[in-house]
């Protein structure tokens, strides 16, 4: 039997609500049902996430994460150990990366399994290996510009391709939003884009994922859509949402998960971009987000969820294992 999630609230419970949420003195909105997608459960429940973290150590806001082929959780985060690494248990292995981050922001894994991250403030991205050390910077620390100047202005997320081709994501409110293409080797390619509402353009562009067929799907946060493109740049369609577009994440069986922002919602995606389940909501509780950033998968099926906002680090299993 299925079960839809009808995130419906009366105005006496919006005033209960006091219409928001102060958590580490930041007002969070509580649930807006016009934010909230109508769909099944998607079955899951929130569990603490059980990283042993040592009392010298400080983990700040989580800003994303990954979990690796070696079967490592790597937590990306805005404290003073910016990369912190897992193993399956949760003992915390190793830090590295102090000092060289302004603002963490997005983090992924290219095919080869070395990590790469993106710097808002710092207008960088790095790629490492699993060593965590540093084989290519793309940008120049500190120094926003354009890419024909070998520098960027607020990158926030990027993918990498089959080709090993790379695709950065700029611009989340003072650069220009743009999607940039490199070579391998982080030679400047090609871009696309501008600030606006219409096909190809962006209002704070906040995820990319490319899919084994090498199309590319952006996160255009702002104007609560996913635009698709090829890997030239063709505008090829997009789908809408009623919240905010905040993180995407394809599995290992290709299928689409986006999480919402806002809204603090986990969805599961069609191959059209239908939502097919659901879970979440903005609040003070285990498992309810400040902002719901970006999302991982491990093993199991487990769901992590970096939350800058709250701030934490979600995790989800099925309702079965809990």
């Amino acid at each position: 039997m299925k079960f839809l999630r009808f995130k419906l609230i009366g105005l006496s419970s919006l005033i209960a609500l006091g219409f928001s949420l102060s958590v580490y003195g930041q007002a969070l909105p509580g649930p807006d049902p016009l934010q909230m997608e109508v769909a099944p459960d998607l079955g899951y429940v929130p569990v603490k996430h059980g990283l042993d973290i040592p009392h010298n150590i400080e983990l700040g806001a989580a800003s994303s994460v990954v979990w690796t082929e070696d079967d490592h959780l790597i937590l990306f985060n805005r404290g003073p150990n910016p990369l912190m690494e897992f193993d399956p248990r949760g003992r915390l292995l190793r830090t590295w990366g102090q000092g060289q981050y302004i603002r963490p922001h997005g983090m992924r894994l290219d095919p080869q399994g070395n990590i790469w991250t993106t710097d808002v403030n710092g207008h960088t991205v790095r790629k490492m290996n699993l060593e965590g050390d540093v084989l290519l910077t793309i940008g120049k620390h500190g120094e926003a510009g354009e890419p024909e100047d070998g520098l960027l202005f607020e990158p926030t997320d990027l993918t990498i391709n089959a080709a090993g081709e790379v695709f950065i994501l700029v611009g989340h409110g003072r650069g220009t939003p743009q999607l940039l293409k490199y070579d391998r080797l982080g030679n400047f390619m090609t871009k696309w884009g501008g600030p606006g509402t219409g096909p190809g353009q962006f209002d704070t562009p906040h995820s990319i994922v490319v899919d084994d067929e090498g199309l590319i799907y952006v996160a255009d946060r702002q104007n609560r859509r996913i635009q698709i493109f090829d890997d030239e740049g063709t505008y090829l369609k997009e789908w809408h949402y009623k919240g905010l577009p905040c993180g995407l994440h394809f599995d290992e069986d290709g299928t689409l998960w986006m999480v919402s922002g806002f809204a603090g919602e986990i969805l599961k995606l069609d191959e059209n971009g239908k939502v097919l389940a659901a879970t979440g909501e903005p609040g003070k509780a285990l498992g309810e987000f400040g902002e719901a950033h970006y999302m991982t998968l491990a093993p199991g099926g487990v769901i992590y969820v970096a939350d800058t906002i709250k701030p934490d680090l979600h995790k989800f299993i099925h309702r079965g294992t809990h």
